[in-house]
């Protein structure tokens, strides 16, 4: 983890209040079970302990007491759509018209939004159209200038906005208004209700984690700072347009661990466990597990199995001596940048988080996608005894009668 990164300050937090805050009694505050294990202590018996180095030392928080804390009213929420769909525009208008003559919210929009021919020939988005303020990918900062952010679509919109800061993310609400919708817990039938209840602070978190990635080049200038990108979902290494197999060398915390042969290697996060490496082969796992996923794609040996490591450490890729081609990398899918020999792909856990906020809570949240959008362990039921009985007793009772009229054909004729 960079030292060099500082941490986040926006208008809101993450409840910590690990009694719930929410007026229970003692007796229902108390939690039996976690996602995360609790809080370690710092001695081990009568003689070990943990050193004492607060660098050393990690707090696992509970997952359950990650709330949305405003610590002052938000005033400007970015507005994310998706693009090239028609039917995500009526919803666009009405949250847009909404912020900003309900809730008086200062409301930034994506410059092409602005110029949108579907848009500019609507009368209803041109009433406001002034009042909007707009910003240019790549151009403009939206550094401590956004509160909150909602996202109208699917997935990629959230990836979209995560892309969008690469330091402190603001809250993020998603609707679902796209394809699939893993990511975007909310309907939009109730947004008035819904927005209203997060701008009041009632909404727990998620707070998503996200990958640094950095690629140090051996011949490039030593002056220009080296590519540094953070990734909601995974990072990808492949062999791109070469017709070889990738053989690409994989470093843990400065030790060679194994050589990847085979078609590349996906780095996930939690978030992106369901993603392209859940499609890899790889297994689901809850976005709030500390945790870097490590998922070989088509390898050429059968005991290649995806591995979970600690989020603390630091992955370092890089062509090995006899690769016969160079390797590829994404960034979420973006950014695709060549890797040479001797040049090095740096990955580990960032201290930016994404913290997208639940429609209800992190496990109904998580349980609900995996089984909406993934059918997840759908099958048919097994019948129980009683409908077993019942189905043997009338195949039998339906063989009796056939042997019945079979007897009585044979007796008539």
């Amino acid at each position: 983890m960079d030292k060099k990164e500082r941490r986040p300050s926006s208008c809101c937090t993450a409840s910590t209040d690990h009694r719930g805050g929410r007026g229970f009694s003692p007796s229902e505050r108390r939690r039996t079970r976690s996602l995360n294990a609790p809080s370690p202590v710092q001695q081990f018996g009568p003689c070990g302990r943990i050193m004492k180095n607060s660098a050393m030392v990690i707090t696992v928080q509970d997952p359950a007491s990650q709330r949305l804390t405003w610590y002052k009213n938000p005033l400007s929420v970015l507005v994310i759509k998706k693009v090239r769909d028609m039917s995500v525009l009526p919803p666009f208008i009405q949250l847009v018209r909404w912020l900003i003559q309900e809730k008086s919210m200062i409301v930034f929009v994506e410059h092409s939004v602005m110029e949108d021919t579907m848009l500019t020939s609507n009368s209803g988005f041109m009433e406001i159209r002034e009042k909007l303020k707009s910003f240019q990918d790549g151009k403009d900062d939206l550094t401590d200038k956004i509160d909150f952010i909602i996202c109208l679509g699917g997935d990629g919109t959230l990836l979209y906005a995560s892309l969008l800061f690469q330091k402190s993310v603001p809250p993020i609400m998603a609707f679902h208004l796209g394809s699939l919708g893993f990511l975007t817990p909310f309907k939009f039938d109730n947004f008035q209700q819904q927005v209203t209840n997060v701008l009041e602070g009632h909404a727990a978190l998620t707070l998503r984690s996200r990958l640094r990635c950095i690629i140090v080049r051996k011949n490039e200038d030593k002056e220009k700072p080296p590519l540094n990108l953070l990734v909601l979902n995974e990072v990808v290494i492949d062999r791109g347009p070469s017709p070889y197999l990738s053989n690409i060398d994989l470093f843990l915390d400065g030790k060679h661990i194994t050589s990847v042969q085979g078609d590349g290697l996906i780095v996930s996060t939690p978030t992106g466990s369901t993603a392209y490496a859940v499609a890899a082969g790889a297994s689901m796992i809850h976005p709030s597990v500390p945790a870097i996923m490590v998922t070989p794609i088509c390898p050429h040996s059968l005991s290649f199995r995806p591995i979970v490591v600690p989020a603390g450490v630091e992955l370092k890729i890089m062509l090995s001596p006899d690769a016969r081609s160079t390797a590829w990398v994404s960034f979420d899918g973006r950014n695709q940048q060549e890797l040479c020999a001797d040049d090095s792909l740096r990955v580990t856990t960032s201290i930016y988080s994404v913290p997208s906020i639940c429609a209800q809570d992190q496990i109904t949240d998580w349980f609900d996608s995996l089984a909406e959008c993934l059918h997840w362990n759908v099958r048919k039921r097994q019948k129980h005894f009683e409908e077993l009985s019942d189905l043997t007793h009338s195949k039998y009772d339906d063989a009796l009668d056939s042997t019945s009229k079979d007897n009585y054909l044979l007796t008539t004729d």
